[in-house]
């Protein structure tokens, strides 16, 4: 089986409305469709549930939803706010500073731009706190070679010592061009 790509993905929200707002207002999400149950469909659990979809372009769609019956929602506490996030591509430096620019304008904090040297990001939250990332591609193809070329090996290295592997060091240490 070759999978033919993502669906969708599905995070939890605090308020539908208020989600399919945010993402309209700050990322240009439209918002494409819902639905609602008293009854999961997959577990035929008494849950009722509004479940919301959005364009997230190229034919990907970001799902929420909204389970009022629910013990509020949280995060993973074991896991760094940082590790879970959904990345979003914009097109060049100038969108990804004008969504910098209006996010910080509403009193969004923003963390960026950072160079990843293959790609610069922004990082942020958005009302039910799940971490977003909006990223350009910066066009290196002789960097994506040299980290294909490693790849492997990193990953043995790391499944063996479970330390960082210095490999590709040099993405963010400011020697790439030494």
């Amino acid at each position: 089986m070759k999978l033919q790509g993502v669906h969708h993905v599905a995070y939890r929200c605090k308020d539908a409305k208020e989600t399919v707002d945010w993402y309209g207002k700050y990322l240009e999400m439209d918002y494409i469709l819902a639905f609602a149950e008293d009854q999961v469909p997959s577990t035929k659990e008494p849950y009722p549930y509004m479940h919301v979809f959005l364009d997230a372009g190229r034919g990907n769609v970001l799902a929420f939803f909204e389970l009022p019956d629910q013990p509020e929602m949280d995060r993973d506490r074991n896991t760094p706010d940082w590790v879970q996030h959904l990345a979003f591509e914009v097109a060049d430096e100038t969108e990804l500073l004008a969504a910098k620019a209006r996010l910080e304008g509403d009193g969004i904090e923003v963390v960026g731009p950072i160079d990843h040297t293959l790609f610069h990001s922004i990082y942020f939250f958005d009302p039910n706190g799940h971490r977003l990332e909006l990223t350009y591609a910066v066009a290196w193809p002789e960097v994506s070679e040299r980290l294909a070329a490693v790849k492997w090996e990193m990953l043995e290295e790391w499944s063996r010592t479970k330390r960082a592997p210095q490999h590709a060091r040099w993405m963010h240490d400011g020697s790439l061009n030494k």
